[in-house]
């Protein structure tokens, strides 16, 4: 069962869909209650990272996640801001994020000397490992809109890379942790299928 996490930031009514369609249970989670019986979690964001880790404090789920991800070893999927609030911090703001990659959030400036901000748009990514989250996706381009990148403090923890002016990670893991960047739910097939591939794991 995919909890997909409701905390009022992100696009839950495009992943019901998508889980929909694909005929993969899921539930959408607004309350720690509602993730009893998850086995995997989908983590979207929208926004700023002080405001995302606010509203997940908020909703009371934060502490039912962190249980769930670091004792219960569930898998977790973080997207867009989602996934940058797998890190310790960020520039964006001074909230303490999860720490579940070690990792620090950083403005695109930074990380490629990129001027041009928002990244917006499709791009190719380049994935660094075969199968997983990238089953079947040798060549994937997937749609993005983002300010901020994940600087990993552990090469093996990037998953994938895209160029923007110069490479940053677009995509992590470590053990059950996962998180990419870009928007699976507005990538069409790709997308489909990365999201799929979650499921799976």
């Amino acid at each position: 069962m995919i909890g997909i996490i409701d905390y009022g930031l992100g696009n839950v009514r495009a992943f019901a869909n998508i889980y929909s369609d694909l005929g993969v249970p899921f539930t959408v989670a607004t309350a720690p209650g509602d993730l009893d019986g998850i086995s995997r979690a989908i983590l979207p964001g929208v926004g700023a990272f002080d405001q995302a880790m606010m509203r997940l404090d908020q909703s009371g789920m934060k502490e039912r996640l962190e249980e769930l991800v670091t004792e219960r070893s569930m898998p977790v999927l973080g997207i867009c801001v989602g996934m940058q609030i797998l890190a310790a911090s960020s520039a964006e703001g001074v909230m303490p994020g999860f720490g579940w990659i070690n990792a620090e959030v950083v403005g695109l400036e930074q990380a490629v000397g990129q001027r041009r901000i928002p990244h917006m748009g499709w791009n190719d990514v380049r994935p660094l490992r075969t199968g997983g989250l990238f089953e079947g996706l040798p060549e994937p381009r997937f749609y993005f809109l983002h300010s901020y990148v994940m600087q990993c403090h552990r090469r093996q923890d990037v998953l994938a890379v895209t160029d923007y002016g110069g490479e940053f990670a677009c995509a992590v893991h470590r053990d059950n942790v996962y998180g990419v960047q870009f928007h699976p739910e507005k990538s069409h097939h790709d997308g489909i299928r990365l999201l799929r591939n979650f499921s799976g794991l």
